[in-house]
């Protein structure tokens, strides 16, 4: 086996032995009550407001009648090459039928998203060539989450807890603004065509 291949094979299964630790952090500490209660007065998530990778302001009301996938991402887990690349082929294949995808880099997953926006920005372009907005850096679980992700949460919650467990946790939401799927790391992109197909089939 060559050096790649090993480190890549190194990194893939770190990746899921850390995951597999977190969801066991995660089962026996569940996310505080208050989580349930985030964004009572929000009905969909066409009601939050988020910054770009640039800092400005971007109501999410923008994306009204159109299906999501929130993702929040990092550039150096053992998931990230093959979830740019699947994100990328969905991307290409369904944004012009009103699909989009919602990039908000985190560093809460094994510090796995250390850099800068501007660094972000250029890896996830450049290296691993994606086209869908990048947002700006955020914390998706504990008490600096953003707004977006507790209302994510307390929509749709995990099979163990409600909060994140790691790196590509991805969020399926329809053209009215309500989530209506959430998806494991592991589970990769592709999986999800049939779900986005679905939504963007439906008036």
């Amino acid at each position: 086996m060559s050096n790649t291949m090993y480190l890549l094979s190194f990194t893939n299964w770190a990746s899921l032995l850390l995951l597999g630790l977190a969801v066991l952090l995660f089962h026996r500490y569940p996310s505080p009550s208050s989580l349930h209660m985030a964004e009572e007065v929000s009905k969909s998530i066409y009601d939050f407001t988020v910054k770009d990778i640039r800092g400005s302001d971007v109501p999410l009301s923008n994306y009204n009648g159109k299906v999501l996938l929130i993702v929040n991402v990092a550039s150096k887990c053992g998931f990230t090459q093959s979830n740019y690349k699947e994100l990328n082929i969905l991307y290409e294949k369904y944004k012009d039928q009103g699909f989009e995808i919602l990039a908000f880099p985190c560093n809460q997953f094994g510090w796995q998203e250390p850099g800068t926006n501007e660094e972000i920005q250029e890896t996830a372009c450049t290296m691993f060539k994606a086209e869908f907005p990048i947002f700006d850096k955020i914390e998706v679980n504990g008490k600096n989450a953003a707004p977006l992700y507790k209302f994510l949460k307390s929509e749709k919650g995990g099979i163990l807890g409600d909060g994140i467990k790691w790196n590509f946790t991805k969020f399926l939401v329809n053209k009215e603004g309500k989530v209506v799927g959430r998806y494991a790391p592991t589970t990769s992109p592709i999986k999800i065509e049939n779900d986005i197909q679905n939504l963007l089939g439906s008036s």
